[in-house]
């Protein structure tokens, strides 16, 4: 028998993109309401803008290294996917999305659409709100180019005749204040009836730039917006305290190396040349784009519009089943385990859980890791108000939260200044665990509880993304729980899990393990499946592993929302894989994790998981995975997380070899929305 040629993996990157197309695909769907399909355009923005901000810096920097795989011709076919990406949005935002609004009485207008009307106020509102707070920079020796902030909007603008003191400086940049919207909602009386009207912020300065210039001519302007370099870089090893090294570092970020330059497609070439040499960025790093600059601030606009109906219905998520609304969850948690799948049922459970905790007087002691919980948190005012209740309060708060460092910096001072233990993980390393513990005095002993999930503290979000969370009482598994704190805060050297999986140390070992038992029972002719759903699947070992176990004859499915790297359906190497990817209306985030390797009981496993199969979530993070034990709970996750989703005919897509989707079908089934008309609360 011959050994199968080593299967070349896809582009990470690329990967990346191709995601982000199928959230854009949202966008043409006819099934999904209006303002929702601008909402899918608004989220690739945010998406290329974290893409180039982060992945595509460490692309950059990784291409200065030999040896790294990352040479120009990789970086020009990135650059190329990106800007193709780019292009589709836009023309989807004014070829089909706009046309729609307007259908729908939901207007953009520019300048020249503008009725005499609607001009006199736009004028009066520019006056009033807009010019005090603009001053442009007239370039010359004494006024060198200004600090351009990360994702800010600003102008560029060629001027004409000479300035007040009779030189013939041309160049005057214009930096638009983050304060101001971007997204202004025209009043009633100068609007038809029945009509909504919007004018964004630059074409209002567009349509007033003269007069910030008096006395001169604009030659040629463009609204412009440069994407910075912004992952915080600490050394962690070279500081004494991280939290002022990172507090220190956030005021600097807005200024990091440039990466990314948006001009309008009218900009004269002059200028985006000018912009370039001043960024010092190459040509593939200019955006044209046709339309404004930054499509995130689109979301103002869905904010302000009235009509439901173009709106996803509101969802309200039902008490979950599984636990009691009335007496004590202490009480039926000594009893039974307890599986949570948000958002279809309500995160509300998980508040009343700590708040429980927080008043109960038996309750000594409150451990919990707090990765992203938002600026404002129910969650941590109840941690507050343990302490103030004498409570011991250990928290674990990762700084280096990409993008939330300044909430979870501002929470920690607070935790601290009411008398909490607040530690920050491990030098190095993200805690991306999430993890509850309480302990609570019953009688004679002490007993443990334990909140384990896949996704944030964060109620908002907790009703947006899918998660499972899972409360439980079990001695074993709580006490493993007890010792990531335990270790977490002391650095001390641990007893190894019972049941709970670690990362950086046990978890990709035992799924490596899993792999291999299921590889050799498909070589043995018994029955062997993997089921896997993450958000991305990057890391090489793992994915080679399931290669292996493919090519032995394993049955493999993979439920991959983002990344993947693994080509399936290669004839003779990859031909037992299958892999989709599920984009709808909530943000797929649950982690589960099947294996079978025989036909008894005994012969599978399915975990549930904080951390995705990327190698940064194995080898360094602090991550999580858990069995699922009970038999009614592990058939539920099945039932609930894994079959609807490989059943998906309506929000799911299918990987070809080369890394590109095809949507299954545009009718059928909706794991979504089975799920939400399962669990909606009853009104």
């Amino acid at each position: 028998m011959s050994v199968p040629a080593r299967v070349q993996l896809l582009s990470r990157e690329q990967a990346i993109l191709e995601f982000n197309r199928r959230v854009l695909a949202q966008a043409r769907r006819e099934d999904v309401p209006l303002l929702e399909r601008l909402r899918y355009i608004c989220i690739v923005s945010s998406n290329l803008d974290e893409f180039f901000e982060v992945r595509y810096a460490d692309v950059l920097e990784a291409s200065r290294v030999r040896g790294t795989g990352i040479d120009r011709s990789y970086l020009e076919a990135v650059a190329k996917a990106s800007h193709e990406l780019v292009e589709e949005q836009y023309t989807i935002l004014n070829e089909e999305v706009a046309p729609a609004l307007r259908q729908a009485g939901i207007q953009i207008l520019n300048h020249a659409d503008r009725t005499a009307a609607q001009r006199e106020w736009v004028a009066g509102f520019f006056r009033r709100q807009v010019q005090p707070l603009l001053v442009p920079i007239g370039l010359d020796p004494s006024h060198p180019f200004p600090q351009v902030a990360n994702k800010t909007l600003n102008f560029v603008v060629k001027l004409g005749g000479r300035d007040a003191f009779g030189r013939d400086n041309d160049i005057a940049i214009v930096r638009i204040p983050r304060v101001l919207p971007r997204v202004i909602k025209l009043p009633a009386h100068v609007v038809e009836p029945g009509q909504q009207a919007f004018v964004l912020l630059s074409s209002v300065i567009r349509a007033h730039l003269d007069e910030l210039f008096p006395g001169r001519e604009i030659l040629s302007f463009s609204q412009f917006r440069l994407t910075r370099d912004s992952d915080l870089d600490v050394d962690e090893d070279d500081v004494a305290d991280l939290r002022e090294a990172l507090r220190s570092k956030m005021s600097t970020r807005q200024f990091g190396q440039a990466i990314r330059l948006e001009v309008v497609r009218s900009c004269h070439e002059d200028l985006s040349n000018f912009l370039l040499e001043q960024f010092s960025l190459p040509r593939q790093a200019l955006f044209e784009v046709n339309g404004p600059v930054n499509l995130v601030r689109l979301t103002q606009l869905i904010d302000q519009a009235e009509g439901d109906h173009l709106r996803f219905p509101a969802y309200q998520a039902g008490w979950p089943e599984s636990l009691p609304q009335s007496g004590s969850m202490f009480e039926h948690l000594r009893h039974h385990d307890c599986l949570l799948h948000h958002p279809f049922e309500s995160f509300d459970a998980v508040v009343a859980f700590l708040r429980e905790a927080v008043n109960d007087p038996n309750v000594l002691a409150i451990k919990q890791t707090i990765y992203r919980t938002g600026s404002e948190s129910v969650l941590m005012e109840l941690l507050l108000e343990a302490v103030r209740r004498g409570k011991e309060v250990l928290a674990v708060v990762e700084l280096k939260a990409r993008f939330d460092e300044e909430a979870n910096i501002n929470w920690a001072e607070r935790l601290e200044a009411v008398g909490a233990q607040v530690v920050y993980g491990i030098v190095g390393m993200k805690t991306h665990a999430k993890m509850m513990l309480v302990t609570r005095r019953e009688g004679a002993r002490l007993r443990r509880y334990a909140h384990l999930s896949t996704g944030n503290y964060n109620p908002k979000t907790a009703r947006l993304y899918t998660d499972v969370g899972y409360l439980t009482s079990q001695p074993d598994l709580t006490a493993d729980v007890d010792r990531v704190f335990h270790q977490l805060a002391s650095l001390a050297q641990i007893r190894s899990s019972r049941q709970l999986l670690l990362a950086p140390y046990s978890m990709q070992r035992q799924m490596l393990r899993f792999i291999e038992r299921v590889a050799q029972s498909a070589k043995a002719g018994r029955p062997a499946r993997i089921v896997l759903k993450v958000n991305s699947l990057t890391d090489e070992p793992l994915v080679r592993a399931l290669i292996a176990a493919g090519q032995a004859g394993a049955s493999i499915d993979l439920v991959v929302r983002g990344a993947c790297i693994l080509p399936p359906g290669i004839p003779g190497q990859t031909e037992n894989i299958r892999v989709r990817s599920v984009v709808g209306q909530m943000l797929e985030h649950t982690r589960v994790l099947y294996f079978r390797w025989g036909e008894g009981d005994h012969e599978e496993a399915l975990y549930l998981s904080s951390a995705d199969w990327m190698n940064r979530n194995m080898t360094r993070r602090i991550e999580a995975a858990w069995p699922v034990r009970d038999g009614a709970l592990r058939q539920r996750v099945i039932d609930e997380c894994l079959v609807p989703y490989l059943l998906d005919g309506r929000d799911a897509w299918v990987q070809s070899p080369d890394g590109r989707y095809e949507r299954v079908a545009q009718t059928g089934l909706s794991a979504q929305q089975a799920l939400m008309d399962r669990y909606r609360a009853a009104v």
